[in-house]
């Protein structure tokens, strides 16, 4: 197979990624079906919120209710955001194709051999991420199964409609309502996380060809070290605008989802506190599990790009380059000052998306959890 005619969203280094997408025509198609997943995800979301703000369910209902809400509202803003941006995630995309075929057409056994390591693990990371999505889906349809009282899965205001009255099939056929859009809700959440993800593991992955790089330095001929390390220099400036490209993109939706985990974390362990049988603590405790693990794998990687961006200088101070001549000393030490510049992928812009900042978080959202005991404990 040619390399260059590889159809981009069957690169292998985004598993079933982007052909989710595409089928709901997010990304390289514009059709219908966003609209069939969109649209009835915002008239939903709406209703939520209004649902709350008149309710008169009991407390347990009412906090599920916020959690669901707020994550309904991420998911539609991952949507919206893919739609508005469709062009810049494209074009961003065929920029990430375009240096993963440059990698895979590499004649350096090591290489080939981190690319199958990180495509691998992309895909290991992804189908995870699906099927903790699915877990989910499972759980919004069966909490309501094991409550005291007749719930729909989550909360929806319906003027002069009154869902839970029993002589009437409005409940069963909303439930059932309900029940469809909880996969097709996980089809626009867990593939844009996954996506996210996959940028960042392809961050990693050029900052570890660039250490391999500068640390075979010594294995080349004298004649072609200053060339091999200009070329070294030119690769990082590819990698600082992939990541510049990367928080252009999804900055400031990081921002809103790291607000959104804190609020849906603080939650559910509100509703742990509250539950009323052991199957809804259950189904809590799953719910706070997924969250922070979809959560702690997106820090995680972006951690490892932060640190493995400060590995390039260590690799190009560990070559001999007490042997190298004047000129090419110097051409490597201006490699040395620009990659001691870490490359991170912001929250907001501003802060370094790594796993202090996620403890800054949890630390807080502990110290709610607490107070909460104390007074509802």
């Amino acid at each position: 197979m040619d390399l260059k005619s590889m159809d981009t969203v069957d690169m292998p280094i985004f598993g079933s990624t982007l052909k989710l997408m595409k089928f709901w025509s997010y990304l390289f198609v514009h059709n219908w079906r966003r609209y069939v997943a969109m649209t009835p995800y915002i008239v939903i979301n709406c209703t939520q919120y209004v649902d709350i703000y008149l309710s008169t369910e009991s407390l347990d209902f009412i906090i599920r209710n916020v959690y669901l809400a707020v994550l309904f509202t991420n998911t539609v803003v991952r949507g919206v955001l893919l739609c508005v941006q469709r062009g810049s995630y494209e074009r961003f995309i065929e920029v990430v194709k375009a240096y993963y075929i440059q990698l895979l057409e590499s004649k350096d056994a090591h290489i080939l051999r981190l690319v199958e390591e990180i495509t691998r693990l992309s895909i290991t990371i992804g189908r995870i991420n699906l099927l903790m999505g699915t877990c989910t889906c499972i759980g919004f349809v069966t909490y309501p199964i094991f409550g005291s009282e007749r719930v729909l899965p989550y909360g929806m205001y319906l003027p002069a409609i009154d869902e839970y009255k029993y002589a009437t099939p409005y409940y069963e056929v909303f439930f059932v309502i309900q029940a469809i859009m909880a996969p097709m809700g996980c089809c626009m959440y867990i593939p844009y996380t996954n996506l996210v993800v996959t940028f960042t593991l392809f961050g990693i992955l050029m900052c570890r060809v660039l250490q391999h790089k500068l640390r075979s330095l010594e294995k080349l001929e004298k004649g072609l070290v200053r060339r091999e390390i200009i070329w070294c220099i030119q690769y990082h400036l590819k990698l600082a605008g992939l990541v510049d490209a990367m928080n252009s993109l999804n900055t400031h939706l990081h921002l809103v989802e790291f607000i959104c985990f804190g609020a849906m974390l603080c939650v559910l362990l509100f509703s742990l506190i509250i539950a009323q049988t052991i199957a809804q603590t259950v189904i809590v405790i799953a719910y706070m599990v997924m969250i922070f693990a979809n959560s702690f794998v997106l820090y995680s990687v972006a951690n490892e790009l932060y640190f493995q961006s400060f590995d390039i200088a260590i690799a190009a101070y560990e070559s001999n380059w007490m042997d190298f001549d004047i000129d090419t000393q110097k051409t490597l030490k201006f490699l040395i000052m620009r990659s001691q510049k870490p490359l991170a992928i912001l929250v907001g812009g501003t802060y370094p998306m790594n796993l202090k900042l996620l403890q800054s978080l949890l630390n807080v959202i502990y110290s709610f959890f607490t107070l909460l005991r104390r007074v509802y404990g």
